[in-house]
């Protein structure tokens, strides 16, 4: 087995891949997760799903290859303008998928609506703080996503403390469990029971 090769990628990938590069973008989501999150999301037909961290699109290009059924709905939200008007230009007519540009923060504390089969927390807010609230939003048998839990060159000081924060809690918790993987940037997938 050869996990280096992906097969069914987004058929936009390439594209958004490239503009990607052309802008500079640092924080990229690799196809790791990207094929991961797909896999997930196509276990919850009809389902809602959110991510945190829209980013430039990578994930999401895949996480909209794992809607399954005319009910699912997917929304993504960065503080951004600049990132959500490129994402827009990709994804803007996709009519299960929300675009929101707002600090996740407040759109975390503002959310009422429907539970969660899935969160990519791929953003501070719903990873490194409004944990709690974002857990919330699960369903049971939903699952809880994050990259980047191995040490990154780009790390800030003291960010590897926050990381460890993160891992201990979710280990503690006892209304979920969770699988860590020292695999593409380190993932962690954490599931409601």
């Amino acid at each position: 087995m050869n996990d280096a090769i992906f097969f069914d990628q987004p058929t936009i990938l390439p594209a958004v891949e490239a503009r990607s590069a052309e802008t500079g973008f640092t924080m990229p989501s690799d196809k790791y997760i990207g094929s991961l999150l797909k896999t997930l999301m196509s276990s919850k037909p009809n389902g809602n799903f959110l991510e945190l961290g829209t980013g430039i699109g990578l994930s999401l290009s895949w996480m909209i290859d794992g809607l399954v059924g005319a009910e699912a709905k997917l929304t993504s939200v960065d503080n951004d303008p600049a990132l959500i008007t490129i994402a827009e230009g990709f994804f803007g007519d996709e009519a299960q998928v929300q675009l929101v540009c707002q600090d996740g923060t407040e759109w975390i504390k503002q959310y009422s609506g429907a539970a969660f089969d899935l969160v990519f927390a791929d953003a501070w807010p719903g990873k490194y703080s409004e944990t709690e609230e974002v857990l919330s939003l699960i369903k049971p048998g939903g699952f809880y996503v994050i990259d980047d839990m191995t040490a990154q060159p780009n790390w800030p000081d003291g960010h590897s403390d926050k990381v460890a924060w993160l891992v201990d809690y979710l280990e503690q918790r006892e209304d979920f469990v969770l699988t860590k993987m020292g695999w593409s940037t380190g993932v962690m997938v954490v599931v409601r029971v």
